[in-house]
């Protein structure tokens, strides 16, 4: 019998098992703020000895006597390695420790945190902290956690990140008066975090018990983000301020950035997780919470600027002695290996940073294929509304004969979202202008919404057979191109050109009668978005 022939990808796995893992490094999390303290020398040396005693809990030793005179060392313990570095100059005292502590549960995987402690002359100090983890894995199955270090600092010294402190327990909305400052924390533009609101369903137990961990979550993301716990009695004044599109409430949770306003986009950022979502998967819900935390700490906090990177002190510090040990004249061999140990560091760093820089190049690849996946999904949603469209005119229906109108500017966007999605959007400035318009009828501003998201998108779906323009809308309302009154705007990362609208018949200028819908389409979503409405737009050609 011939043996069994040997193809080249086995060939290739065989090999593959025997070559040796690539390690590849991970940034997890940055925290940062000011510790909270009126003497800052003295809160700033705090905050080094909460650091040293943190550290040395994973070390597996004692650490060095100059440890705890908050001076330079290197601590060796077979991969629970430690190290500091400090430069103390007249307009700057900077000091960092860098620690690893193996995963113990996790073969190959070890953690490294960098904790920095910055006090600069006459301002507050200032404390950073970086998680990373290196690991062998393919794919990295963590629950993203700020390090015990954070809870202490914060028990011990105070952090602020913005005008609000860090709490490592959740907050509790359990009064008007908790609603209201809620309410104002959401939309302060000085916000630096984000804050993650957990609504309580009305049929809870318990009101103060929302669906997910409100106590585990808090201490997971403490520096991170801030976590919010809302009963239904409550939830009625997000609604009342924000409307139901941007509110929270019935056991869902949201998520808002900072810069957040009544005017945001519903779908730009400021993620809602259903109930339903978190009954059926409570861990996977938390997980995506925290790993929302974390990446946004990692956009928000800039390297080298709010953090300081462990790797920037070290070489400054290499970089202060060679530069002393040339002032006072020391030996050439004393100065030879100052530059050898500078040199060897930087060599490291660099491969440190190749291996990094290959990182970060596969994660924007994976990026950049998921992009094109919800891409591609958002054409099939657009596709599969034009379906049940069709289907419906099929079986003798017209669409949208049974919506009700709203009577009041007060509904009008959440009215369109619910109606109309996929159809027609509003731009930000659009939801602006249609909180509290003078003009007087949006009844009739919402029947020119749904010719336009029918007639009007059936005719672009068509091809742009015949013309629309100069089209009757509503008796005494038409559409038409814009002609010089044309304009440009940027609508989710991509630049068009406002060239048609709806409007009022006659001359009149009053904006209580005097209704104007700008519009455009964007072919990706497969949708007509507005651009602004119901005003007159004033140009320099009008």
């Amino acid at each position: 019998m011939r043996p069994a022939r040997l193809g080249v990808a086995d060939a290739l796995r065989s090999l593959a098992t025997r070559l040796p893992r690539v390690i590849k490094e991970h940034e997890i999390l940055r925290v940062s703020g000011a510790l909270d303290g009126e003497d800052a020398s003295s809160v700033a040396a705090m905050a080094r000895d909460e650091v040293l005693r943190w550290a040395q809990k994973r070390s597996g030793g004692l650490l060095p006597k100059d440890a705890w005179s908050h001076l330079s060392f290197e601590y060796l313990a077979g991969g629970r390695n430690c190290s500091a570095v400090r430069i103390n100059t007249e307009s700057a005292d900077i000091w960092a420790v860098r620690a690893d502590d193996p995963d113990k549960t996790v073969p190959g995987r070890v953690w490294t945190t960098e904790a920095t402690v910055a006090f600069l002359g006459s301002r507050s100090a200032q404390f950073g902290l970086r998680l990373l983890v290196s690991s062998p894995e393919a794919e990295l199955q963590i629950d993203p956690h700020v390090p015990g270090l954070v809870a202490q600092i914060v028990d011990r010294c105070g952090l602020v990140p913005d005008a609000y402190p860090i709490q490592v327990s959740p907050w509790l909305v359990d009064r008007d008066e908790r609603a209201n400052r809620l309410i104002e924390y959401l939309i302060d533009g000085s916000r630096k975090i984000p804050i993650i609101v957990l609504s309580v369903a009305e049929n809870q137990e318990d009101e103060f018990s929302p669906r997910l961990d409100a106590g585990v979550l808090a201490k997971a993301c403490a520096g991170l983000a801030r976590v919010a716990v809302l009963p239904a009695r409550f939830s009625w004044a997000l609604t009342e301020e924000f409307g139901k599109r941007l509110s929270v409430f019935g056991g869902a949770a949201r998520w808002y950035l900072p810069g957040f306003s009544a005017e945001s986009d519903p779908y730009g950022g400021h993620r809602l997780i259903l109930r339903e979502s978190i009954e059926a998967d409570p861990d996977g819900c938390a997980n995506r919470i925290r790993w929302l935390a974390a990446q946004e700490s990692l956009r928000n906090n800039k390297l080298d600027e709010e953090v300081l990177a462990f790797a920037s002190i070290k070489s400054a510090s290499l970089r202060i002695q060679q530069q002393t040990l040339l002032e006072q004249d020391a030996s050439e061999t004393v100065r030879l290996d100052a530059a050898l140990n500078r040199i060897e560091f930087l060599e490291a760093e660099a491969e440190r940073w190749k291996e990094w820089e290959q990182t970060l190049s596969d994660e924007h690849s994976a990026a950049e294929e998921r992009a094109q996946v919800a891409e591609a999904q958002l054409q099939a949603s657009a596709y599969r509304i034009q379906q049940l469209q069709d289907q419906l005119k099929a079986d003798g229906r017209e669409p949208d004969t049974s919506i009700e109108t709203p009577v009041s500017w007060a509904e009008f966007a959440d009215w369109c979202d619910t109606n109309l999605v996929g159809r027609v959007a509003l731009t930000p400035k659009a939801r602006r202008a249609v909180k509290n318009p003078e003009f007087d009828d949006p009844s009739l501003a919402a029947r020119c919404l749904i010719w336009l998201a029918n007639r009007g998108r059936n005719w672009k779906l068509g091809g742009g057979v015949g013309s629309i323009g100069d089209a009757e809308v509503e008796p005494g309302y038409w559409n038409s191109h814009c002609g010089s009154d044309a304009f440009d705007v940027t609508w989710q990362g991509r630049d068009y050109v406002v060239d048609w609208h709806i409007k009022s018949g006659g001359n009149t200028r009053d904006p209580r009668r005097c209704l104007r819908i700008y519009y455009f389409w964007d072919d990706i979503s497969r949708q007509f978005v507005i651009a602004e409405m119901p005003a007159h737009r004033v140009t320099s050609a009008s």
